[in-house]
């Protein structure tokens, strides 16, 4: 690790918050490096990672429960500075003898909290009518340990927030991590720079040069390969090793033939011509049909695509020669992705694109981009000149279009989608919409319906329309998109698109939907 880089870090210690990524991600946006890791961490391993302070996250039980999360509570007498939130709090509470009891009434959603003393943490808050915050509690502080101040009140927390400065102890009652809490990100900094003494060093600008050096030490004068998708995950990946390695670095793009219309092409285009890469294109789209035919469960489906794709993957690598190294685009969540009061999993989850790949070509892993989060991901494609349509490109699911197409996947059927698909997305961009929603496609439906064009009667296919909100994927909501502009979706499939005459939209939420609806 560059020291510059990684010598002011946080230790975000995980007690099964379903916010705990926000907590590390709204850290990264102050420029300071974090990590997360569950709450049983060993104090020696602590004191190795050698944090300028600890952020004790939320947690979804009690500290009286008979399974509670406690930490070792020698932890709070290392001498760093802990900010302890909801559950982090009531810890520190308990475990340094003051009292938490049940709160007559559940705080859950906003709420307004009075500011009793605006130094360090508060710097620069403490409205007259108060700061609105966001809550999500049903136990309260009722009696503070030995050396505590309150901070801050609520109507329903006479403690909202709580420090023993002699101690560099904090904690909050209220989530500052989420976006209801409007001042959150501030209280954050104060705890990052007024408490910790933290330098924002962490930047993405720094990222890429630590990276680019960090990669020509590992690989030296070996070959490596890497699979591209078209996706952000791999083209930054590829750009970051081009930049590295140069022409050690060789690329495969596999045509499964489940893309949406053009992919191929400007993946082509972009990587092959603009960027000079060695670039291999394996147009595998009709042994991937054929291997689909009349398979119509979506788990199935998703197993064959996933099988093939490290066939295809494999054979072309053995024509390259000798080859040491495999390129992934693992991100900072498939680390942590299971990683939570329960202790870590023993697996990190895999991408579709490379999963199984190492164990069966016998490569070693290089995954320049598993400290990062997605946004940070974007920051460095920005960093490294990728085109912004490139950066902003919505997720696109490993398997394609055959989980956009509910039933069997057929060439027909996939024109029929990708038609429709087209125009969901170029509707969305006109209207503005692109880069502030979090995905917009089109699903083939597996029903036909009875229409009327012309003065005719039609029998044909239904597209379902799917546009979501969401920060991480973890959760989403339907969004609301103008009437106007659906109208426009609507219209311009049922017109344009041979075979479609309804149009419908999705109003799921995640949970207990999912985003795909495969």
């Amino acid at each position: 690790m560059t020291a510059s880089l990684y010598k002011h870090k946080i230790l975000v210690l995980d007690f099964g918050s379903q916010y705990t990524q926000l907590i590390a991600r709204r850290i990264r946006e102050a420029h300071v490096y974090c990590e997360i890791h569950p709450y049983d961490m060993e104090l020696d391993d602590i004191r190795e990672f050698s944090p300028k302070g600890i952020v004790l996250s939320g947690g979804p039980l009690s500290v009286y429960d008979k399974d509670a999360p406690l930490l070792d509570s020698r932890i709070l007498d290392l001498g760093i500075p802990v900010l302890g939130i909801c559950y982090g709090m009531q810890y520190i509470t308990y475990a340094l003898g003051g009292t938490v009891g049940r709160a007559q009434e559940r705080e859950y959603g906003h709420a307004v909290i009075e500011i009793l003393d605006d130094k360090d943490l508060f710097h620069g808050l403490g409205q007259e009518d108060g700061e609105v915050v966001w809550m999500s509690h049903g136990d309260r502080i009722e009696k503070m340990p030995p050396g505590f101040i309150v901070l801050a009140r609520s109507k329903n927390s006479p403690v909202a927030a709580m420090a023993d400065r002699k101690k560099r102890l904090y904690g909050v009652q209220f989530h500052p991590e989420v976006a209801h809490t409007p001042k959150g990100a501030k209280v954050l900094s104060n705890f990052l720079f007024e408490i910790c003494g933290c330098e924002p060093s962490w930047t993405m600008a720094s990222f890429v040069r630590r990276t680019i050096r960090s990669l020509r030490d590992q690989i030296g004068k070996e070959r490596v390969i890497c699979g591209i998708s078209g996706g952000v995950d791999s083209s930054v990946t590829a750009v970051l090793l081009h930049k590295a390695v140069g022409k050690q670095l060789s690329c495969i793009f596999v045509d499964n033939g489940l893309l949406r219309r053009g992919e191929t092409e400007e993946v082509m285009e972009l990587f092959g011509k603009r960027y000079g890469m060695d670039l291999h294109l394996v147009d595998a789209s009709q042994h991937f049909l054929r291997k689909l035919k009349g398979i119509t469960d979506p788990e199935k489906k998703r197993k064959i695509i996933g099988r093939e794709f490290i066939r295809v993957f494999e054979k072309k690598a053995k024509e390259l020669g000798k080859i040491t190294y495999l390129a992934q685009g693992t991100l900072y969540p498939d680390v942590i992705e299971s990683v939570s009061f329960k202790g870590p999993s023993a697996t990190i989850k895999s991408h579709h694109n490379v999963g199984g790949l190492p164990s069966v070509m016998r490569l070693k892993l290089v995954e320049p981009l598993r400290e990062l989060f997605k946004d940070e991901v974007r920051q460095v494609g920005r960093e490294l000149g990728l085109p912004n349509e490139l950066v902003m490109r919505q997720p696109f699911p490993g398997p394609g279009l055959a989980v956009r197409i509910l039933g069997e996947v057929t060439e027909k059927r996939l024109e029929i989608l990708r038609a429709a698909d087209v125009i969901v997305l170029d509707e969305i961009r006109g209207a503005g919409l692109y880069e502030k929603v979090w995905q917009a496609f089109a699903v083939l439906l597996p029903v036909r319906t009875v229409g009327v064009m012309g003065d005719e009667r039609t029998y044909e296919h239904v597209i379902a329309v799917r546009i979501v909100d969401s920060l991480d994927a973890m959760t989403a909501d339907w969004t609301r998109v103008p009437y106007d502009v659906l109208a426009r979706i609507s219209n311009r499939i049922i017109n344009k698109v041979k075979g479609v005459n309804r149009v419908v939209y999705d109003i799921s939420s995640k949970p207990p939907s999912t985003i795909e609806w495969e």
